[in-house]
């Protein structure tokens, strides 16, 4: 293969992923499915099984069928699954069943054409920098050929699913769920999540209307996202019906989608800090809170209340996974919509997500809408959130972040900074509390502006005085 097109195989924060047909082909999974199998060769014994697994895009399976055969020729035995399968699911049986890790075949929320591919080793949570660096060594002599098709009997199916369950409903109080008699309405976007979390809603005596429970690999002319749009026509289900809340999940179903009684999408900072207070007071659980440099600080304050330790990372599941490897972790998760919890996988999980929100109600026995208000009150909130995604051209990008990293603003909307962090990105922390945070995308000529503040007003001004102050610094000539 041409080093261009091993080029274009670019692993990011969470693995590799591109375009079906373009970049994302049968020969680059070969050749990125031989530089995976060269680090296992380092770090695993070949008398455990590699375990691969796909979403329900396009060719996903074919791609997984594909790079089972390689590692086959390799001398790998390995367990496919029977079906497209969660993440978070792939992830628990790398650990459980002893394993060499995973190869997830999955673009997460990415529109329809899109691919990818990421290595999950045998501690269950997304692979580390130096992992992936590695890995992307070994592209460079790594062949794309196709397997040679004559070591199928290394091959075998398993079926993922019981054991997941069984961890899950140990997590849950199962009882408890069962007694508040709850009325959910969950879409499940054509999702892998289909089979897993109507299975638990129903196993926890959940009333359960499902929406969107077949593979379409077209996402219903949609995006595998459980937000916004993607959910109107659950949200008018829940508003129509009734019901307690209405769930759902991303493409690979480690992230979650959650609407009140009212109708009204809660956006993950609300959902971390929720259940932050649910497993504190209602379950007795202990330990520390992890969030990205990009997540809500109302976290910080809940920390505080409850002296609980507080630790910030870079963006990116894998650094919050990382942390829940190293400490004991009450919670940890991101303003994109991954979470996990005490006592479950380093990766995040987009069904315990969901079920974690309904046992909340369940014991609290008041509608979501209101514990929302109450754990918001507790935190001091409320708090204000805004992202601005402005495209610009790459040489504008690299202009506005040379800017701001050499001369960070004294002052943003005339309020003073009083500290520059740059763990990821340049996070300017405002006197009287509020936060700016300037992150480059990885994949496209964008700059993402997120900013938490305490009132509508001053969100404005300061999104206004941003947009300004990255308009004015000029792109530097080439």
């Amino acid at each position: 293969m041409s080093a261009a097109s091993s080029s274009r195989i670019k692993f990011g924060t969470d693995g590799w992923r591109g375009i079906i047909a373009d970049d994302f082909t049968f020969s680059n999974v070969c050749k990125a499915t031989r530089a995976i199998a060269s680090y296992l060769e380092t770090a695993y014994s070949k008398d455990r099984p590699v375990l691969v697994s796909y979403d329900t895009r396009f060719l996903a399976d074919q791609f997984a069928h594909t790079a089972a055969g390689v590692l086959a020729d390799l001398g790998w035995t390995v367990k496919v699954v029977d079906r497209d399968c969660p993440t978070p699911v792939i992830a628990y049986n790398a650990r459980h069943l002893n394993s060499a890790g995973a190869l997830m075949f999955t673009a997460s929320h990415n529109p329809a054409p899109y691919c990818g591919i990421k290595y999950i080793p045998d501690y269950a949570g997304p692979a580390t920098t130096e992992i992936t660096d590695t890995i992307v060594a070994n592209l460079e002599n790594a062949s794309d050929a196709m397997p040679s098709g004559k070591s199928a009997d290394k091959i075998s199916t398993f079926d993922p699913k019981p054991v997941y369950l069984k961890f899950i409903y140990s997590i849950l109080d199962v009882e408890r769920i069962r007694s508040a008699k709850l009325k959910v309405k969950y879409d499940a976007l054509y999702s892998t999540s289909r089979g897993y979390l109507d299975t638990v809603l129903e196993h926890c005596g959940c009333e359960t209307e499902s929406f969107n429970t077949y593979r379409d690999v077209l996402f219903g002319g949609g995006m595998p996202e459980p937000k916004g749009e993607q959910l109107e026509g659950l949200v008018e289900a829940v508003k129509k019906d009734h019901a307690d809340l209405g769930l759902a999940t991303d493409g690979d179903s480690d992230r979650f989608g959650i609407i009140d009684e009212q109708g009204t999408f809660l956006t993950p900072n609300t959902v971390l800090l929720l259940l932050a207070r649910h497993l504190v007071k209602n379950k007795g659980k202990k330990g520390a809170i992890v969030r990205t440099v990009a997540t809500t600080h109302l976290l910080d304050n809940f920390a505080t209340k409850y002296d609980l330790d507080l630790y910030e990372t870079p963006v990116g599941f894998k650094y919050v996974g990382q942390k829940m490897r190293e400490t004991t972790v009450l919670i940890g998760g991101e303003e994109s919509g991954g979470l996990s919890v005490i006592g479950h996988i380093p990766e995040k999980d987009g069904v315990l997500a969901d079920m974690l929100v309904a046992e909340a109600i369940a014991y609290e026995g008041k509608p979501l809408s209101q514990l929302v208000q109450e754990a918001i009150a507790e935190a001091d909130g409320p708090l204000y959130n805004n992202r601005l995604d402005m495209h610009l051209t790459n040489e504008h990008k690299e202009a506005v972040l040379e800017s701001v990293t050499k001369n960070p603003p004294s002052n943003i909307a005339n309020i003073g900074v009083k500290e520059v962090g740059r763990k990821d990105g340049i996070k300017l922390y405002l006197e009287e509390g509020s936060w700016v945070l300037l992150r480059p995308s990885g994949t496209e000529p964008l700059i993402r502006v997120y900013i938490e503040t305490n009132s509508p007003e001053k969100m404005e001004q300061i999104s206004e005085y941003m947009e300004k102050m990255i308009h004015q610094i000029e792109p530097v000539a080439v």
